[in-house]
């Protein structure tokens, strides 16, 4: 149709019937055939002085230290109300206590993500507390030991395993189900780099992050028409109390590893944060099922 509209236009105007009162007719005709008659996006309407993430409900596994714990301080400093778990109830409890001392809102809730009812129990004492999960950042993993296939053991596989991917699947399980109650919300997955390439003698961390990033991928696939956004980012090394106990299992520094990556040094918590939020924010409305680099260029090589 768009054609034949074009072909008339052309016509008229060679043959002399293209006044302007035509010319507006026939583009009228024209723009209400393209029209496109989806709905426009929903305009962010918080204009809060206090944050962006104002009156925002934010869940985050494993945020007792390392990037979880920046990611739960930078959403509380940017008025969200943050509800966290970890294993580690002493430091949960002083995360917790130093944001409410900067005057943030944040609860710590003891809960192991390898264990269902503990992870349905977070969700369900999220939403009695607060009403809702807007966003959800499933942040907590394990390491695993630095040892080849043959001399890994069952027991460390299902641990890394189960708490790396199992723990993200049961986390979405019950985030997901809540969010379609209130028509809206944003996941993010905490995968890696090792998500992306091999790195001898880490089998089992490895494999649970590429499970990770495919199993963002098909719930985002599955979700994304109703308006719940679902990624996942890959940091690399990263000054974390997890990054530091690898390197001494490795028997090497801040130093060497940093020479891996383009950038020369190693990324800081805080950057992470910063793109956990941006990724969470009214801005982008049309990232789904994808996985953000943040190793500072290691996957550009």
């Amino acid at each position: 149709m768009t054609r034949k509209l074009n072909a008339m236009n052309r016509r008229r105007l060679i043959l002399g019937g293209g006044t302007i009162a035509g010319v507006a007719a026939i583009a009228n005709v024209t723009a209400k055939a393209q029209a496109n008659p989806q709905p426009p996006l929903p305009q962010a309407t918080d204009t809060s002085s206090r944050g962006r993430f104002s009156g925002k409900v934010v869940l985050i596994t494993g945020a007792t230290s390392g990037i979880g714990e920046a990611t739960a301080k930078a959403f509380a400093k940017e008025g969200a109300i943050v509800h966290f778990c970890g294993r580690r109830e002493a430091l949960g409890a002083q995360v917790a206590q130093s944001i409410r001392a900067t005057g943030g809102q944040a609860t710590y809730q003891k809960a192991d993500i390898r264990r269902e009812q503990e992870i349905r129990s977070l969700v369900e004492t999220c939403v009695a507390k607060y009403g809702r999960i807007d966003i959800a950042f499933n942040n907590a993993g394990i390491e695993s030991k630095p040892l080849t296939v043959a001399e890994q053991s069952l027991e460390d596989w299902m641990n890394v395993m189960t708490t790396n991917a199992t723990g993200t699947f049961l986390s979405m399980k019950y985030e997901i189900p809540i969010m379609l109650q209130q028509g809206s919300g944003v996941i993010i997955n905490n995968a890696s780099v090792s998500g992306h390439v091999g790195f001898a003698t880490i089998a089992p961390y490895s494999a649970s992050k590429h499970a990770i990033m495919s199993l963002t991928k098909v719930a985002a696939l599955e979700y994304a028409d109703k308006n719940i956004r679902i990624n996942s980012l890959s940091p690399g090394a990263v000054d974390t109390p997890m990054l530091r106990r690898a390197l001494a299992a490795w028997n090497t520094n801040f130093e060497t590893v940093a020479q891996e990556y383009p950038i020369k040094r190693i990324v800081q918590v805080d950057e992470i944060a910063k793109t956990v939020l941006w990724l969470s924010s009214a801005d982008p409305t049309c990232i789904v099922g994808t996985d953000i680099d943040v190793t500072g260029g290691y996957l550009t090589k």
